[in-house]
């Protein structure tokens, strides 16, 4: 089997159903999300399975919700005769989707990836809360001519490149009213159309800050451990085996631009030229297919 780039997707991903049969025919998915569900106090395998879509869709129990899934769906992959995982050379995960991939790499443990993930969520919904805020996915222009949209449509708001997920995928984030002016200017400044997505807040930009410092004060009291593969941060498109360099980099993510495509290209700039997405959705392929179509693209449940 040719080594593949295992990845992880991130928040967006759920859906109503996304734990299925799959997790009661494998005992050690079942495993996780009951150790999962003892460690946030609710029972996440039914809340995946069942909803109500408006619990699953909040940052704070979307979050976990995806981090499980994920981890879970390793678990069903682990388990068929051949897989990729033991050949992987390097992981990924979009944004949340990075504690899992370090999960995988053997830095993060899961009892603490799911305590981290669940300050995460909690943390970024009370921010969310605390502002009308939202993200527009601007498609059709590169980085720059978005980031001078930005800069023509924030007014006194706050309005930041947040994500720039693959080539004419750029996302950005802030302040409600600065949202809907660059939602409307987009088209004329030649995006092909522009795309107000259906999160809590401005993920990502610095409305974020006070989650960073809740986030942080968690990541001091977890054990990182040097990953046994490479784990490319969001941060920088880069791997980092520093234990306090990861805790550092998990930190600033929030606030920080998720540089996906830079990511990827990194990855393949290593060789790779395949790629498995192990969790919830087809996102992460589908980015793959616009960053280069040339990649052989696969799911644990195609």
């Amino acid at each position: 089997m040719e080594p593949a780039a295992v990845v992880f997707p991130g928040q967006g991903a759920q859906a109503v159903g996304m734990a299925g049969d799959w997790v009661d025919a494998c005992p050690a998915a079942a495993a996780l999300f009951a150790r999962a569900s003892a460690i946030l106090g609710y029972d996440l395998l039914e809340v995946c399975r069942s909803g109500p879509a408006d619990r699953l869709n909040t940052t704070a129990v979307s979050q976990p919700a995806i981090l499980v899934t994920s981890l879970a769906a390793l678990e069903v992959l682990r388990g068929r005769p051949s897989h990729p995982l033991d050949a992987a050379p390097v992981t990924a995960g979009l944004s949340l989707g990075e504690y899992t991939a370090l999960v995988f790499a053997g830095a993060l443990g899961f009892d603490d990836a799911v305590r981290l993930v669940d300050v995460r969520g909690r943390a970024m919904q009370a921010c969310a809360e605390a502002q009308p805020s939202g993200m527009v996915a601007v498609l059709g222009l590169d980085r720059d001519r978005v980031a001078a949209l930005c800069d023509e449509c924030r007014g006194a708001d706050i309005l930041e490149v947040a994500n720039v997920l693959c080539p004419g995928n750029v996302v950005v984030s802030g302040s409600a009213a600065a949202c809907r002016r660059v939602e409307a200017a987009a088209p004329a400044a030649g995006a092909m159309k522009s795309v107000p997505l259906e999160v809590a807040g401005a993920f990502h930009t610095s409305l974020m800050q006070p989650a960073v410092d809740r986030l942080a004060t968690a990541l001091a009291d977890v054990t990182l451990r040097m990953p046994r593969i490479p784990v490319v941060s969001n941060v920088d498109a880069r791997p980092h085996v520093d234990p306090d360099e990861i805790r550092g980099l998990l930190a600033r993510q929030v606030v920080g631009v998720v540089e996906w495509n830079a990511s990827m290209a990194y990855i393949l700039s290593t060789g790779v030229r395949s790629l498995w997405e192990v969790g919830p959705g087809r996102v992460l392929r589908g980015l793959m297919k616009r960053i280069d179509r040339g990649v052989t693209c696969s799911g644990v449940f195609d």
